[in-house]
């Protein structure tokens, strides 16, 4: 007859991982390693940004129209990166969805707005939620982001970051609002609605 033998699980070590710079991602796209495949630097962490499925493509529309004819066209920023506090600089380099600059300045044309420079980035997340929500939460307060949003397609609200404790590098206050109610963004209120495809 056999016995059963019971054993302790095995618990593997961590896995080392290979975290990049910003000076080796630039080596690497200048010997044309990526190709034209997309992709942005968190925390050392070559992120794909893969094809956007309609949703996300629409969430993205929806909100730089929203976002144009409250702050204009020349503040709306799509896809491109933003400079992040000091201390991250070297393995960061987040492309939010949306940003809207504090102004439209002529040397952003040789130069990536700060954080700081921000009034307000937004991601639309389906698959990336989790991440959103902590890491890049955590990036944009760090940097100076004053308001930060996430528009959360699947459970279909918006979650607002305010409050920004620079000395914490956190936000004070983290609210979500439901399809069905409005919130104030430039001395204008637009429902969660109107951002969600």
């Amino acid at each position: 007859m056999p016995v059963a033998i019971v054993e302790s699980p095995i618990v593997a070590p961590p896995v080392p991982r290979k975290r990049f710079t910003r000076d080796e991602v630039e080596t690497m796209l200048s010997a044309g390693l990526f190709g034209d495949q997309k992709f942005e630097l968190i925390d050392g962490d070559i992120i794909d940004k893969m094809g956007q499925k309609p949703p996300h493509a629409s969430g993205i529309q929806l909100c730089k129209d929203i976002l144009t004819m409250i702050f204009g066209s020349a503040r709306i920023r799509i896809q491109v990166p933003i400079e992040v506090a000091l201390s991250d600089r070297s393995r960061n380099e987040p492309e939010p969805d949306v940003a809207v600059v504090r102004e439209a300045r002529a040397d952003y044309r040789k130069r990536h707005p700060t954080g700081e420079e921000t009034e307000l980035v937004v991601e639309i997340a389906d698959t990336s939620l989790a991440s959103d929500l902590s890491i890049k939460r955590r990036l944009y307060a760090r940097a100076g982001v004053p308001e930060y949003w996430v528009v959360d397609l699947n459970g279909r609200r918006l979650v607002v970051h305010r409050g920004l404790d620079m000395a914490k590098g956190e936000y004070a206050s983290v609210q979500s609002y439901a399809e069905t109610e409005a919130v104030e963004v430039g001395g204008q209120a637009l429902t969660v609605l109107s951002l969600l495809p």
